[in-house]
């Protein structure tokens, strides 16, 4: 585990199905939770990176609609709304622990060009190397893969891109589940956790499955191949519960908690 506690510049993905309830509406119990342990974490010499999906939720509810837009020219400008409103709720929570948050919304052929991906790695490194949190999303009002279904997966891709782009040691996901099982664990109550998962195999990803909740896009299958993009660079994904975001601090000081994907190092 010592990949995992040792890690030092850590991206951190955060779905919509954690920032929000049932209904859709927004946690801001549970998101504050979370500002308050990354800046400590910050605070504790860590460097962070958050991606966050949830701009589409947030303008739902900002909007007053009763559910989520199914036209793709809809789901942008319902987009475009809610990542202001995201946005500032980052800015206030984070705000409150005396960091300051940078925006960057990113495409997922952010490293399709050598400039492209050149200059996108420079921001991010004066962004961290100044003490900043960014914060980053897809640009979902320009790009439609997520919003139409193309795999990009609440985010969990991009989360892997951008853990790769600037040399992370550790990709954390918080999801609405506690790790990865040999089963699915809201029907079959004899699922058992899978704690280390040494390399994404084809078994692996047909128990991972495809489909995810109704308040977001992604499923366990795009978090898997998340967690296998980034091991192919050698750094190690961990999916966890982001139902208690204090949890973080236990799995930095080693407790086996989630799932840990990647080879095991020390």
């Amino acid at each position: 585990m010592s990949a995992v506690t040792q890690a030092k510049r850590i991206v951190i993905k955060v779905g919509t199905s954690t920032l929000t309830y049932e209904n859709g509406k927004l946690n801001l119990r549970r998101i504050e939770r979370l500002c308050k342990v990354l800046s400590d974490l910050q605070n504790s010499g860590r460097e962070i990176v958050l991606v966050t999906s949830g701009a589409i939720g947030v303008g739902v509810g900002k909007l007053g609609l009763r559910e989520r837009p199914q036209e793709t020219e809809k789901r942008q400008a319902v987009a475009a709304v809610g990542q202001c409103e995201l946005m500032f709720i980052y800015d206030k929570f984070f705000g409150e622990y005396n960091r300051t948050v940078a925006q960057v919304l990113l495409t997922g052929d952010v490293t399709a060009s050598e400039s492209t991906r050149k200059n996108t790695e420079n921001t991010f490194q004066e962004l961290i190397g100044m003490d900043i949190i960014p914060v980053v999303n897809e640009n979902d009002t320009v790009v439609v893969d997520e919003l139409v279904g193309n795999q990009i997966g609440d985010n969990d891709t991009l989360s892997a891109i951008v853990a790769r782009l600037i040399g992370a040691d550790l990709l954390i996901i918080l999801t609405d589940i506690d790790g990865f099982y040999d089963g699915n664990p809201s029907v079959n109550p004899n699922a058992k956790r899978i704690p280390f998962v040494p390399q994404v195999t084809d078994e692996i990803r047909t128990l991972a499955g495809g489909t995810g909740s109704r308040r977001g896009t992604g499923g366990m299958r795009t978090k898997v191949d998340a967690a296998a993009l980034v091991n192919e660079a050698g750094i190690p994904c961990c999916i966890i519960s982001g139902a208690y975001p204090e949890k973080l601090y236990d799995l930095f000081e080693g407790a086996q908690i989630g799932t840990v994907f990647g080879k095991k190092i020390g």
